[in-house]
């Protein structure tokens, strides 16, 4: 099977079994998305949205955020972690939009990656969802997924990025993220993947790898016993 007829049937499973997602991240605007987005880091969607539900009614605009007290915001926004690191962005992440874009979040990715506290996914997150740019969104779940699928083969999730930019249709770009989420918290989990219930299996190189070991295993495990049988 070819790499391209690999990555076809794969989406198509996944179109299968999850069909169009959306965005786990609460919003209503692109600013709030991308404020969500920043929080996001090393956090659950879940807590984010817990967080931004009073969150977004106490600082209801761009410069409500930019004019926010960084201790205050910091207590606001505490439970999602690294909350003095991510506050400080925030802040300035708002004054730039209110300086340089009149409050309003650009669709460029290179603008948005100059904004405080943005890297390509969280930019990637905004462009997708937000400006239906094709964008390939590479989160811990993805990039774990896709190397276990042979699809790509790095720790980096900017060539992570490129790699599937390359091998995925564009249609698939944006829904490629959310239903490869929806995958890792339901089945293929980092700590325990339901191997044995994954309709991935067949397509993944690592689950391969570890049936031909096994196999490997269990064929010199027998011509052990056959030799002893023969010895005595």
């Amino acid at each position: 099977m070819t790499k391209k007829e690999q990555v076809a049937q794969v989406l198509a499973l996944l179109d299968e079994h999850y069909g169009p997602t959306k965005c786990y991240l609460n919003h209503e605007t692109p600013w709030q998305l991308l404020i969500a987005t920043i929080l996001s880091a090393q956090c659950t969607d879940d807590r984010v949205n817990l967080v931004t539900k009073d969150l977004f009614q106490k600082y209801p605009s761009v410069q409500a955020f930019a004019e926010a007290s960084l201790p205050e915001l910091e207590q606001d926004i505490r439970s999602t972690g690294f909350y003095h690191n991510k506050a400080k962005n925030i802040i300035g992440c708002c004054q730039m939009l209110l300086e340089k874009y009149n409050g309003v979040v650009p669709d460029d990715i290179d603008a948005l990656t100059q904004l405080p506290g943005v890297g390509r996914k969280t930019a990637n997150v905004v462009r997708g969802n937000i400006f239906g740019i094709p964008s390939v969104v590479v989160d811990t779940h993805v990039k774990r997924i896709s190397n276990k699928l042979g699809f790509t083969a790095s720790p980096d999730p900017v060539k992570v990025e490129f790699a599937l930019m390359k091998i995925l249709p564009e249609d698939h770009w944006i829904s490629y993220n959310t239903q490869v989420i929806a995958h890792g918290r339901k089945i293929c989990t980092a700590r325990s993947p339901k191997c044995d219930i994954c309709f991935l299996s067949p397509y993944c190189k690592e689950y391969q790898g570890m049936v031909k070991e096994a196999k490997k295993a269990t064929k010199t495990c027998k011509k052990t016993k056959a030799t002893k049988t023969l010895a005595e």
